[in-house]
């Protein structure tokens, strides 16, 4: 098929990527020209395992372009929308901007294939819902042949090109009108082939039921991790331990062992913003109340923030100026060189604040957090990072990190103290080296 997608930042990049991979033609249209430059040339703009391969053999092949040329995108059988619905500066709600530019070139530039089936709209981005009934209207009237589906992703960053290739559900939210959601499934069906004769579940529901699978997933995701991480503050009150909690309970196959770690909480660019935007919908749609526990959720997730800036400072004897202090990993999590709300970058920040000299190390983001915030004291290797280091806090769970040797690296900061910020580490093994373990809401014992 003749595909274009719109947006070509994370999920756009990787979708267009995976879409020529199925063996379609695909074309991806940014305004951003540097970004555009860079992936035509067959070179990603963002760290994401498995992406730059396929990147480079499709743009080497032809059948993967990039352009900031909207007239590009004139002859596609289907325009997918993966632009961005960051949150609103000051508010909870997510800003529409870009999903709105998108139609408006869609509505412009595109043209019916010449037998005169309808073009296909199919929105991938995160919306209120609600947002999918506008833009058919708004396709409806344009007096172009244009239908529109709401097909949501559920890429998990590190996992993005495996989880468009090999999805463990598809979604199609389709028109009511039974005939135009037959035209619509016909198109995303032949689309998705490869993946649907690979045995992929799908679930086809109405525009509002598409809508609220993403934001309903990310908010049980987060609900889960605040959870278990308001269990930690209850073990940190009574010697308990999260972990061996989070074990037993992980048994019962209703609770499941998944997302059941608790540290220093989620962040990224999908579930902070999306539990917010669902509050602020809520309380558009007069049923606020109904979510009012994630309220609850967001603050716990904070919490967790606060909490291991305490453990630093109590590694430290209560004072964190002029003391040095390793940060092991800056991402929001491992296998990214995402920043967006990251938790350890947060923390690092509030380090910093209170008077901490820091030295910083990422196996991904190191050289473009050099460029954003120098006065963090980035370096390439952790023995350098731990060099004379008052404490040492893990705070994003690279392999590298995991399988630090503790007893190979006591000698090296001026006080082993180690806070476990996502509770990875043996406290045991690192104890017995020598090193001073902190965790989150561990209580270190025989068992």
């Amino acid at each position: 098929m003749r595909i274009s997608v719109i947006g070509c930042g994370y999920l756009g990049a990787v979708h267009a990527a995976c879409m020529a991979e199925l063996g379609h033609d695909v074309v991806g249209l940014d305004v951003d020209e540097t970004k555009v430059a860079l992936l035509a040339q067959g070179r990603p703009s963002f760290h994401e395992p498995g992406f730059p391969e396929l990147l480079a053999r499709h743009v080497g092949t032809g059948r993967l372009r990039f352009t900031t040329d909207p007239t590009d995108i004139r002859d596609a059988e289907i325009h997918f929308i993966g632009v961005g619905t960051p949150q609103l500066q000051g508010r909870l709600g997510a800003d529409m901007t870009y999903v709105r530019q998108a139609v408006a070139t869609i509505v412009e530039h595109a043209a019916p294939p010449a037998e005169g089936r309808p073009v296909l709209v199919a929105g991938k981005s995160t919306v209120p819902v609600g947002t999918a009934e506008e833009i058919a209207e708004a396709l409806a009237s344009s007096g172009k042949n244009l239908m529109l589906a709401w097909n949501p992703e559920f890429l998990r960053e590190g996992y993005a090109v495996a989880d468009t290739l090999h999805p463990d559900r598809l979604v199609y939210g389709l028109p009511e009108d039974l005939d135009r959601g037959a035209v619509a499934k016909e198109l995303l069906d032949e689309c998705y082939a490869q993946p649907l004769a690979a045995g992929t579940p799908l679930v086809v529901a109405n525009y509002p039921t598409a809508e609220l699978v993403k934001v309903a997933a990310n908010s049980f995701l987060a609900t889960k991790i605040s959870f278990i991480n308001a269990m930690a503050e209850l073990c940190d009150a009574t010697g308990g331990d999260v972990t061996r909690l989070a074990e037993a309970i992980g048994y019962d196959d209703r609770i499941g062992s998944k997302f059941l770690q608790a540290g220093i909480g989620f962040g990224g660019g999908c579930l902070p913003k999306d539990i917010r935007a669902f509050m602020a919908r809520a309380g558009e749609l007069g049923v606020d109340e109904a979510l009012t526990f994630l309220r609850e959720v967001d603050a716990i997730n904070l919490r967790r923030r606060d909490h291991a800036v305490t453990l630093a400072e109590e590694a430290v004897g209560g004072r964190l100026a002029g003391k040095k202090v390793a940060v092991l990993g800056i991402t929001f999590k491992p296998d990214t060189d995402d920043l967006r709300d990251s938790p350890a970058l947060d923390i690092a920040g509030r380090l910093w604040s209170r008077g901490a000299e820091l030295a910083v190390v990422d196996p991904a983001a190191g050289d473009l957090l050099r460029r954003r915030q120098p006065e963090l004291n980035v370096h390439d290797s952790i023995e350098d990072a731990i060099r004379d280091a008052h404490v040492v806090m893990v705070l994003t769970q690279w392999k590298e990190f995991v399988e630090l040797d503790p007893a190979a690296l006591v000698a090296l900061p001026a006080t082993p103290n180690v806070v476990d910020g996502r509770n990875v580490l043996d406290p045991r093994r690192w104890s017995d080296a020598g090193w001073r373990y902190f965790g989150m809401g561990r209580g270190v014992s025989v068992w």
